[in-house]
């Protein structure tokens, strides 16, 4: 009989194509292991350039706000020989953008860098998913700040106080972390724009009162868009 050379012949021991289940396995832990550093690494410089932002640029507005008030003995836009204590001496009227450094630098104030000369209280950043962001920086006097009374009840008091607008979420937690100790968009020194005015009384201990994720319309929102942004209020120490 001749040999049937169509058909190919296995010799005993030789080892077929494709992928056993181990060394599947191996791939898929090293897969997960390089998505994990990567977002781990993600996670870091997100905190540093919220890090960043804190010092530069957030304690730099508070510095600046300090010096003037020690130099001139009374708040930006107040007039010194009848102060009000209030920011541009009345509730409510924002000091910003040219009049805010006109006012600084005509007292010999250093600013902050910020975004460009000229531009001092805005900062441009970029939020979670890599868009551009700018913060921008005002002052003004609130007639509503909540601080404790009696018991457990807050009362409204009129407190001059630095605004950040422009923040997302995740910075303005990060922010408030740096500045209060701990996330809070009720409680402390950094607020909440939509917060900071609440009187309503709270047991003990508070509940947990993060900053508030902004809900985008899902129809037309997208990943590669710009986070939503808020408002925080930073409580000045004059």
């Amino acid at each position: 009989m001749s040999k049937d050379n169509s058909m190919a012949t296995i010799r005993p021991g030789r080892r077929q194509g494709g992928f056993t289940i181990l060394e599947m396995s191996v791939v898929l832990v090293v897969i997960a292991l390089i998505i994990g550093a990567v977002s781990v690494g993600r996670d870091v410089y997100r905190s540093a350039v919220a890090e960043r932002i804190s010092s530069d640029f957030v304690q730099g507005w508070i510095i600046a706000y300090d010096r003037y008030t020690a130099q001139v003995g009374a708040v930006p836009g107040d007039d010194p020989a009848n102060p009000t204590g209030r920011i541009n001496g009345a509730a409510g009227s924002a000091l910003c953008d040219d009049d805010l450094r006109d006012e600084m630098l005509s007292r010999g104030i250093a600013l902050p860098q910020g975004r460009a000369e000229g531009m001092e209280n805005r900062y441009v950043y970029q939020d979670g998913n890599g868009g551009p962001q700018e913060l921008r920086v005002c002052l003004l006097n609130v007639n509503d700040w909540s601080e404790p009374a009696a018991g457990t009840t807050y009362a409204a008091r009129p407190r001059n106080v630095m605004r950040f607008e422009g923040l997302t979420a995740e910075l303005a937690g990060q922010i408030d972390l740096r500045l209060d100790g701990r996330i809070d968009a009720r409680f402390g020194r950094f607020r909440e724009d939509s917060r900071y005015d609440d009187t309503s009384a709270v047991g003990s201990p508070p509940a947990a009162n993060p900053w508030s994720e902004a809900e985008p319309d899902p129809a037309t929102y997208n990943r590669e868009e710009n986070i939503p942004t808020m408002v925080g209020y930073l409580k000045m120490n004059r």
